[in-house]
């Protein structure tokens, strides 16, 4: 008995058996859907453990179902992987890199599917927190490389933070001269 579910969401019955075949063997379980709609059913009510997602499907959207998976907590910690023949399509919608999912851009061969899996799953970690979890505490960066990538986060955010003081005193002088 298969103890994992993947979830393929492709209006191509071709794809659907090209990533069922080219996914390694194991203990799972691969379930299909036709259109989004199908689909994003399947995951509310299936749970899987994956999800291969197309971005251009019939009745619902790769986009609606990746919108209506992101605002449903206990859904978006489930691994995600993007599949589209168009990356502008998908980029118009989100901003490289993805954050929250991986892409894999078709046509694809099994190293490339693979590879997007395993990005989703380590991605998935960083997006899930436990239902209930108190916020995280602060932690001690591990390498030197995390110290400096939080310096850059830092400086990045004090640059946004300065930015948007200077607008708001530009905007509030701007109301003080009308209203005058």
């Amino acid at each position: 008995m298969a103890t994992h579910k993947i979830l393929v969401i492709d209006d191509s019955k071709v794809i659907r058996m090209r990533v069922r075949d080219m996914l390694p063997q194991g203990n799972f379980e691969v379930l299909e859907a036709r259109d989004g709609l199908e689909g994003f059913n399947l995951i509310k009510t299936e749970r899987p453990n994956l999800i291969m997602l197309d971005w251009l499907l019939p009745k619902m959207t790769g986009w609606e179902v990746y919108q209506a998976v992101q605002e449903n907590y206990d859904l978006k910690s489930i691994p995600l992987v993007l599949m589209s023949g168009r990356k502008e399509e998908v980029l118009e919608k989100l901003a490289e890199p993805f954050e929250f999912f991986a892409f894999v851009e078709k046509p694809f061969e099994q190293k490339e599917l693979v590879a997007a899996i395993k990005e989703a799953m380590v991605k998935a970690k960083k997006h899930a927190k436990p239902v209930g979890a108190a916020p995280a505490k602060a932690s001690i960066p591990e390498t030197g490389d995390e110290l400096q990538d939080l310096k850059q986060q830092v400086a990045h955010l004090t640059a946004e933070v300065e930015s948007l003081k200077k607008n708001m005193s530009q905007l509030v002088a701007f109301i003080r001269q009308k209203l005058s």
